[in-house]
């Protein structure tokens, strides 16, 4: 899961009425809203004590407050399924993963050996103890996906950022507290399907990229030609994925980026009648948004999907979904993705994201690390 920026306080989370056809349900889960605010900012201010209290004035009805949005009951055949499917990722550009095991992952990274925990390596490790011990760096600490911690560098100490690339695309590593360092390289299998779809097509393709942190999906889709609207609530992340466009060359790409809590974009965007070729939404299992909106991938995550399935054009390539650190099989995701495109017609492919092991060469393979989750609608 990606780390979002945890801020105190929170505002009620505006909805809106569904458009287009189907009729609405109550949603099932938790309306979208967020905690209230903080103690400090809630407590009256002090009065002088021989100060008449002031007389309680009428409270006056909130008129300007929008429903929540409902979720569609949907019609029709739920579309043909492809399961299970395992999209694996093997070495490319200046990543791979060299080794893994006692729930530790050795990976290569540009000029940098790192080491960092990883549960899903239950297997022991397969290269010797003196391979693991000249990495160039080791994170410790939580090894809880979301656990802050801190970069342990064994023989010198590093810069806080390094130049990568990736599918033709220069971004920068940061070695970062919780863990990650700027890029998945799991996803590399959804940006190689993505980057394919947006060369074949005869027209410019318009790819919305929810909670897309560093940017690198948004970059290898407008380096292939797309328009791309990027939305993630994080300021550091988008300042971090403009520094990537820059480094990347991509300063005149058409690339909007958005700082907003992704599920006020997609509502906002349905009003206004947008609609997008390519989603791809990669949200969190918790997270705020920059005015303290809270989201719950179980709570929120199917109306979510509701929305986004609105916001597809007519002649859609796809809607990807990746789920990260939640204890559920990716069968639920994709039964999830098969009711919300009921009546759409076309596929709906999910599995498992994975890695292969590469090597110290990069070019011997070896285990299969899962990563996450991913479920995928296309049109037949």
């Amino acid at each position: 899961m990606k780390n979002k920026e945890r801020r105190p306080g929170a505002k009620p989370f505006p909805g809106a009425k569904a458009k287009g056809s189907g009729e609405t349900r109550p949603a099932t889960a938790k309306p979208y809203a967020s905690k209230g605010r903080d103690e400090r900012q809630a407590r009256p201010p002090r009065r002088d004590a021989e100060a008449p209290k002031p007389k309680p004035q009428p409270q006056s009805p909130d008129t300007t407050a929008e429903p929540a949005r409902a979720l569609t009951v949907r019609n029709g055949d739920r579309p043909t399924e492809r399961v299970p499917l395992i999209l694996e990722s093997t070495a490319a550009g200046d990543f791979h993963l060299i080794d893994s095991g006692d729930g530790l992952k050795l990976e290569q990274y540009g000029p940098y050996r790192i080491v960092r925990p990883e549960a899903q390596a239950l297997w022991p490790k397969a290269l010797p103890t003196h391979v693991w011990d000249k990495a160039d760096a080791v994170f410790t600490g939580d090894t809880d996906e979301d656990g802050m911690g801190r970069w342990r560098f064994q023989r010198e100490a590093l810069g806080e950022t390094w130049p990568l690339s990736l599918l033709g695309v220069d971004f920068h590593g940061r070695f970062t507290s919780f863990r990650h360092v700027g890029v998945f390289p799991e996803q590399i299998a959804h940006w190689n399907w993505m980057k394919q779809k947006v060369e074949a097509a005869d027209r410019p393709l318009k790819v919305l990229n929810l909670f897309g942190y560093t940017g690198v999906a948004s970059l290898v889709a407008a380096a292939a030609g797309a328009e791309v609207t990027h939305v993630d609530a994080s300021k550091k992340a988008i300042g971090w994925a403009r520094e990537n466009q820059s480094l990347s060359r991509l300063d005149k790409a058409p690339i909007r980026w958005i700082c907003e809590d992704a599920m006020k974009f997609i509502l906002r965007e349905e009003r206004r009648g947008h609609r997008y070729d390519i989603i791809l939404t990669d949200p969190p299992k918790f997270g705020r948004g920059p005015n303290g909106e809270v989201w719950q991938l179980f709570d929120h995550l199917p109306l979510m999907l509701d929305i986004c399935r609105e916001l597809l054009a007519p002649k859609a390539v796809g809607l990807v979904l990746t789920a990260y650190s939640i204890r559920a099989s990716f069968y639920s995701i994709h039964e999830l993705m098969r009711e919300t495109m009921r009546g759409k017609g076309g596929l709906v492919e999910s599995g498992e994201l994975v890695i292969r092991e590469a090597g110290l060469d990069g070019k011997t393979p070896g285990r299969a690390l899962s990563t996450s989750l991913f479920s995928r609608w296309v049109p037949k």
